[in-house]
């Protein structure tokens, strides 16, 4: 695919930037009424399968987590979230943007991510209302 195609591409799936594969498991938790369907389209789009959900209980490629300030205590949801994975596997922690209801606060997500041994590689605008941070944790 040539570097334009793949502009177009980010331009019409708002997932191109997430760096999914196709056939890649991906796990969605935390979804509620408030998520972006476009970028859960999109996402599904570039596997090529649904997501899978909370109650999946094998390991996954990638996982998907939507979490808001009143949702719980955000280190232990990415705890939670790392033992779904698959070795060299990333989470996405997807958050609403400063102003929009369940805000988190960007320092909140630093210390949930050091406290679960995660490391932040990235930090992008994933949709309209939410902002989207990578996180990997250390090779085992």
């Amino acid at each position: 695919m040539s570097a334009t195609a793949d502009h177009a591409e980010e331009r019409t799936n708002p997932a191109a930037r997430l760096g999914f594969e196709p056939g890649q498991v991906v796990q969605e938790i935390g979804y509620d009424d408030d998520v972006d369907q476009d970028l859960r389209e999109g996402i599904e789009s570039i596997i090529g399968q649904d997501l899978v959900d909370e109650d999946y209980d094998d390991v996954a490629d990638a996982v998907v987590l939507w979490f808001r300030d009143e949702d719980g205590d955000l280190t232990d949801a990415l705890v939670d979230a790392i033992g779904l994975l698959e070795d060299g596997g990333v989470i996405w922690l997807l958050t609403p943007k400063t102003g929009r209801d369940g805000y988190v606060e960007p320092s909140d997500t630093s210390e949930a991510a050091q406290t679960a041994g995660l490391s932040q590689t990235k930090a992008i605008s994933v949709a309209k209302d939410w902002s989207g941070s990578r996180l990997v944790a250390p090779k085992r």
